[in-house]
């Protein structure tokens, strides 16, 4: 179902996308943003199924810029260099190349583009609501957000957390994400840790992403669909 095609950032710099398409007309264009893992045989699986539920989907791949064809696997080793990764590229950076795969999106359809990330790429996905011009987009667990949680985002955005991820304490997503932007819905998923939505991972739990994807693709029809 998918294939890879070659992008353009607005600065010149050239990054490989996976694009997933659906079987007939698109409902609409979807950037499915990476965790720190790069664009793995999970994240393509994350595109292939968006593709089925009738999206085009666009995953940028936001590693080339420091190292290009990164597919890490969810080792301790594996978080370890994907962090590393993360520290030595830049966010401005990692937004234009999201910007280049939201105008791919757009072109090639001709439809509107929402935005669904995961771990690194749920904090870019709420940047990208405040920063660029998706329709709408989707957040799970991203860590970043409290740090950006002023920026007013121009765009819906629903976001998703687990009760048990360590890395992401409630106080902080309540009191500077939810208090200043009581309009976004926020979801919590009793006995969900980080990384809950990812089946390769230790953390996966099954009926918290069968929840939180259902709601997001209800959420994305709602404001993407003719």
């Amino acid at each position: 179902m998918g294939e890879h095609v070659n992008l353009r950032a607005s600065d010149g710099h050239e990054l490989d996308a996976y694009v997933a398409r659906p079987a007939g007309e698109p409902i609409a264009g979807l950037v499915v943003l990476q965790e720190a893992f790069g664009v793995n045989s999970h994240i393509r699986s994350v595109a292939d199924d968006f593709a089925k539920d009738g999206f085009l989907a666009v995953a940028p791949a936001l590693f080339d810029r420091v190292e290009r064809s990164v597919e890490l696997a969810y080792t301790p080793e594996g978080m370890q260099k994907g962090m590393a990764l993360i520290r030595q590229g830049d966010t401005a950076d990692r937004l234009k190349d999201t910007a280049a795969a939201l105008d791919y999106a757009r072109h090639e359809t001709g439809k509107k583009v929402g935005i669904i990330g995961y771990c690194l790429g749920g904090s870019m996905a709420w940047l990208a609501a405040t920063r660029l011009n998706p329709d709408v987009a989707v957040g799970y667990y991203g860590s970043q957000i409290p740090t950006f949680a002023a920026e007013k985002p121009k765009a819906p955005v629903m976001l998703h957390f687990g009760l048990d991820d360590h890395h992401i304490p409630k106080d902080q997503i309540d009191a500077k994400v939810a208090a200043t932007h009581p309009d976004v819905p926020i979801f919590w998923y009793e006995g969900a840790g980080h990384g809950f939505n990812t089946s390769d991972r230790a953390s996966y739990n099954p009926a918290a992403a069968k929840l939180a994807r259902e709601r997001s693709l209800e959420f994305l029809k709602q404001h993407l669909a003719a």
